[in-house]
């Protein structure tokens, strides 16, 4: 909102506190009853006494908190829009037209009050769709539940949540299975499915089952925490149409007063009477409230309307940008695949048991948060190996993993980093030999590929396959059609994975690349012109992201990192937000424009009939409250974007179907392969 507008709701004193709102709208009511009355009474008296003394105490009622908000200001040095409708008042004061000074000021009280419930009503709904936390939470203390208030929550703290609670803060699952409502987080509508050991939530609403939860965040540290940080963060933006309003702010006003004290001082004379009607009228008309809310009122039902959808904008700059994207660089891995890899073979070298192999990578990766460790740790789970800790644990991007295991230091990563020129870790020639063999085969075709080595000694190698999400095609097609000329698919994956996933989206891709090759494609596409988006999982990707002029993390829900790397933060794993976000921004721009439109006709061509004495100071009051209603009410419509959404997915939900395409994680484990598994056995 901009400055001068927001000097005008401090001086009516209709902050964000509903009781103060509420005295003003009683004592606007109570200046509009006098005002009534005086119009009666002119009509009911011969003398026009009756009615002057009534007008004349809704004058002072309604219109003294203008008048002296307005002085306070120039005493202070500040000059702002208002004090053109507090001379208005003043002037037909002074003139002896009450009834027009309480017109006047009625008018705007009831424009600003309406103005001022808008903004009220759009925080309030964001708060609503956020949750707000539970006050009150079931703490276990050596077994029994205690009430206490979920503010004295600490990380390490066990929980019980039954059907029907709001989970009070972010935590594991311990024990127990339920359904999950997270659409307060994620913006899904479909309920997730939970079990031990996956994340939940604050904010989000138990439906069926009893959860035992550990405590992992707590308080303004919780994603529901940091949700509300950014809303507040995005509306505390500003956009540079705002910043170019309130840079001429101050010339605006004395212009004005210029133009109508010529007007006044060339028809008083002629028509002493008329000649100040008009200059109320002017003064009246040329407040560009219309013009101020413009921009405001539009942006935060767009950011409302995303907020709705789990998509989170960090800046109105962001949201603004993205209607000018031309080119897009999608991450493969969790971001148009699911992420939920599953092992589907297990080769280990020669004299090298399946179990050996399995274990060693898993021991490494159980510390990793990339979707491939977490797909090795579970199968090696689910198969009951005993895990032991890993010391000396290290991550190389985009390369693979290395720690202590039992004394002997194993790694974990792609073959890239151990075969080739380039490569850290060297194998012996039979080694590398065989491992550029057994991934070039058949049995390798289409999978994503981990070599395991330890103490120098190749173990062998794991295959994963990882699907791509059901939504990802008409996501991209969505995406062509809003204009976007250039989509890459990037991986450090082999060639024959991304060369798959490329083809089913019909995209343009780039195989077995590093973070920094990623970073030197942004700014291949920027130089050549485009305006970049990239998408990632906030990961390994975070270079590209802060590099990109408008950076996208996918399943952002409690993930710290993938929150604070990207401009904007997508809560849940549904592509079809990225298009939603691309006509958002440009949605939001036609209506800002629209609204802009609206406050400059208002001001020229109701002005112009102020100039010609042909718009009465009362009813210049009128249009003025009617402009600003009619500018809320276009930018309202931004607020209902992304229904058809919702109610396709709402569709989804109620016809069983697609399921796996929204949920955040596998309810599960993968299975390991049979084979496999009868040797772990």
């Amino acid at each position: 909102m901009a400055v001068g507008h927001q000097h005008m709701h401090d001086h009516l004193h209709l902050g964000n506190q509903e009781g103060r709102m509420s005295l003003q709208i009683l004592a606007t009511l109570l200046g509009g009853t006098l005002l009534l009355c005086a119009f009666a009474a002119r009509f009911i008296y011969d003398s026009p006494m009756h009615s002057d003394l009534l007008a004349a105490g809704a004058a002072v009622l309604l219109g003294m908190p203008l008048v002296v908000g307005s002085a306070r200001d120039l005493i202070e040095g500040h000059m702002h829009f208002q004090e053109l409708i507090a001379l208005a008042v003043l002037a037909a004061i002074v003139k002896g037209a009450y009834l027009e000074a309480g017109s006047v000021a009625f008018f705007t009280i009831i424009s600003v009050l309406i103005e001022s419930r808008t903004a009220l009503g759009a925080q309030a709904s964001i708060e609503s769709l956020i949750k707000i936390t539970p006050t009150r939470a079931r703490k276990l203390a050596e077994g029994q539940e205690q009430e206490v208030d979920a503010a004295v929550l600490r990380p390490g703290d066990t929980v019980r949540v039954r059907p029907g609670d709001n989970i009070p803060a972010d935590g594991i699952v311990l024990r127990g299975t339920s359904t999950v409502n997270q659409a307060s987080i994620t913006g899904e509508s479909i309920p997730a499915e939970k079990s031990e050991g996956e994340d939940v939530f604050s904010g989000t609403i138990n439906l069926t089952g009893v959860m035992d939860i550990e405590v992992t965040k707590a308080g303004q540290d919780t994603t529901l925490g940091r949700v509300k940080e950014l809303i507040v963060q995005a509306e505390a933006t500003r956009i540079p149409i705002l910043r170019v309003i309130d840079r001429y702010s101050a010339w605006y006003t004395p212009t004005i007063l210029m133009i109508v004290g010529i007007v006044l001082f060339l028809t008083v004379r002629k028509d002493p009477d008329g000649a100040w009607d008009r200059a109320i009228a002017m003064l009246v008309i040329a407040c560009p409230c219309s013009l101020i809310l413009a921009t405001p009122t539009a942006m935060v039902a767009a950011l409302s309307a995303a907020a709705r959808l789990g998509v989170l904008v960090k800046s109105v700059l962001d949201l603004e940008s993205a209607r000018n994207l031309t080119a897009m660089i999608f991450d493969k891995t969790g971001t148009l695949t699911t992420g939920e890899l599953e092992v589907t073979r297990l080769s280990p070298a020669t004299g090298v048991e399946a179990v050996d192999l399995l274990r060693a990578a898993a021991a490494v990766e159980q510390n990793s948060r990339h979707p491939v460790a977490r797909a090795v740790t579970a199968v090696a789970r689910k198969a009951r190996l005993n895990l032991p800790e890993p010391a000396d644990f290290s991550e190389a991007a985009g390369k693979g993993v290395s720690a202590k295991v039992d004394g002997q230091k194993v790694l974990v990563g792609r073959p890239e980093w151990f075969i080739g020129s380039h490569a850290q870790s060297r194998l012996d020639t039979a080694s590398e030999a065989w491992v550029k063999q057994a991934i070039e085969g058949p049995d390798a075709e289409g999978l994503s590929v981990l070599v395991v080595v330890r103490d120098g000694k190749l173990l062998g190698w794991i295959g994963l396959a990882d699907n791509t999400r059901a939504e990802a095609p008409a996501a991209i097609d969505r995406l062509r059609e809003l204009g976007l000329k250039r989509i890459f698919i990037v991986t450090g994956d082999r060639e024959s994975v991304a060369k798959r996933v490329a083809g089913q989206m019909h995209t343009e891709y780039k195989a077995q690349v590093l973070p920094q090759q990623k970073l030197e494609m942004v700014d291949e596409l920027k130089a050549a012109g485009h305006r970049v988006a990239v998408v990632g999982d906030g990961v390994n990707d975070a270079p590209a992201l802060a590099a990109g002029d408008v950076s996208i993390a996918m399943g952002a829900a409690g993930s710290d990192v993938a929150i604070h790397s990207a401009t904007i933060a997508l809560m849940n794993n549904n592509l079809n937000r990225i298009p939603f976000l691309i006509d958002l921004s440009r949605r939001t721009y036609a209506v800002i424009m629209q609204n802009m439109l609206i406050g400059l006709v208002f001001i020229l061509l109701f002005g112009g009939l102020a100039v010609a004495g042909k718009i009465a100071p009362w009813l210049a009051a009128v249009l003025h409250l009617l402009s600003g209603v009619l500018v809320i009410f276009n930018s309202a419509r931004l607020v209902r974007a992304g229904e058809e959404i919702e109610h396709a997915e709402a569709q989804i939900g109620r016809g069983g179907s697609g399921r796996g395409a929204l949920r955040l994680r596998p309810t599960s484990p993968p299975a390991l392969p049979a084979g496999a598994l009868a040797q772990v056995q």
